[in-house]
């Protein structure tokens, strides 16, 4: 198979956390080191997204997980961050710390409710009625994020590692922003749905430029890498950032082949298989819109809309990307405006089947696509 020539210069990065470990096998008394950094697979709808984390614990008994005295209190940083200031290549310390050498397959991070002192990206503090977790939108306007019940004891990231004696263990904690925040409509309800990967020891980087079609760098597009399954007709976004204000982006990937793809509002996304330097042309515009609506007794359903498109990558090769990604709460209208084209659409929530509809935009109007989940559908 053809190595992704966007691959990547291998780097080992250097990402610290105060972590123990869980459960494994084969630890000795001798010791190694875990290091663990933050960042994020950013979005452009807000300006800021802050999450408060107030510790990390590991599980030292896997057979006994369940039980609080299995888990231990590695690192208590009581911090606010900003996921959207953690891209291109910004990455958070959060600490570091010797640890048995062995195997160890599970931790768990703390999602805390009270703020730290510092300020905010409108120069205040974090409003404390807000609980630490919280966007700014585009007006300046603050919006709390409700956090589910499920989680309020720990996000436990079932990712599993090696200590070795002597020495240090890297990895980073892909804090994705754009699939973590559910967005409210009429309620006025937001929600926090944290999706984190673990990127291992190894890591590569993609680095490059995005332009615009007779000008130079284009800021604030979405760049990602991307994996279509042709097998279960999935697309997987490993990896995704947003370009700074001279269309440079790095991303952190583990190594591997993918699919580059660069879009933001008002032009035509680009894909390729090989060079990591894209040029956007201006689009024609239209819209999707629609009602969502969940039949179930869970606790604030909703909905995630994936915005797909085919195409080729590299010539002959047909595929599939994701344009855009967007969670909507339960009972809303959603809107997005797409580049006019075909799409597919691919709706899911907890408790039913994927639904896939295709849809076409035409220029300057709206194309109504309701999302149903009815018990017996």
């Amino acid at each position: 198979m053809k190595l992704l020539k966007s691959i990547i210069s291998i780097c080992s990065l250097s990402i610290m956390l105060f972590l123990t470990a869980c459960g494994g096998g084969g630890s000795s008394s001798s010791d190694g080191s875990l290091s663990l950094k933050l960042t994020d697979a950013t979005t452009n709808d807000y300006q800021a997204v802050y999450v408060t984390i107030e510790e990390v614990r590991v599980c030292l008994d896997d057979e006994n997980e369940g039980e609080e005295n299995s888990w231990l209190t590695v690192a208590e940083p009581e911090k606010t961050y900003n996921l959207l200031e953690l891209v291109n290549g910004v990455q958070e310390q959060l600490g570091i710390t010797d640890l048995d050498a062995g195997h160890y397959t599970q931790m768990r991070l703390i999602i805390g409710t009270t703020a730290d002192d510092g300020l905010n990206i409108l120069g205040v503090n974090h409003p404390p009625s807000y609980d630490g977790n919280y966007i700014v939108d585009d007006a300046d306007a603050y919006h709390k994020l409700k956090i589910p019940s499920g989680i309020q004891t720990g996000i436990k990231l079932v990712s599993g590692f090696d200590i070795y004696e002597n020495q240090t263990t890297e990895l980073i904690l892909d804090f994705d922003a754009s699939r973590s925040v559910v967005k409210a409509g009429n309620s006025g309800k937001w929600l926090l749905k944290p999706t984190i990967k673990v990127l291992g020891t190894t890591v590569a980087t993609i680095s490059g430029n995005v332009g615009e079609e007779g000008n130079g760098g284009l800021e604030g597009v979405l760049v990602s890498a991307q994996v279509y399954n042709s097998d279960d007709d999935d697309v997987i976004v490993q990896a995704s950032t947003i370009t700074d204000e001279d269309g440079d982006y790095v991303l952190f990937v583990e190594p591997g082949v993918y699919n580059l793809v660069a879009y933001v509002e008002g032009y035509d996304p680009k894909c390729n298989y090989i060079d990591k330097n894209l040029t956007l042309a201006s689009a024609l515009m239209g819209t999707l819109g629609g009602h969502v609506n969940v039949d179930t007794e869970l606790e604030d359903p909703y909905v995630s809309i994936s915005v797909r498109q085919s195409t080729q990558c590299e010539t002959g090769i047909d595929t599939k990307i994701e344009i855009v990604f967007f969670n909507i709460i339960d009972v809303e209208d959603y809107s997005v405006n797409l580049p006019v084209g075909t799409y597919e659409i691919v709706a899911e929530t907890e408790g039913y089947d994927p639904q896939v509809h295709t849809v076409d935009i035409t220029e300057d109007s709206t194309t109504e696509l309701d999302i149903n989940f009815e018990s017996g559908s």
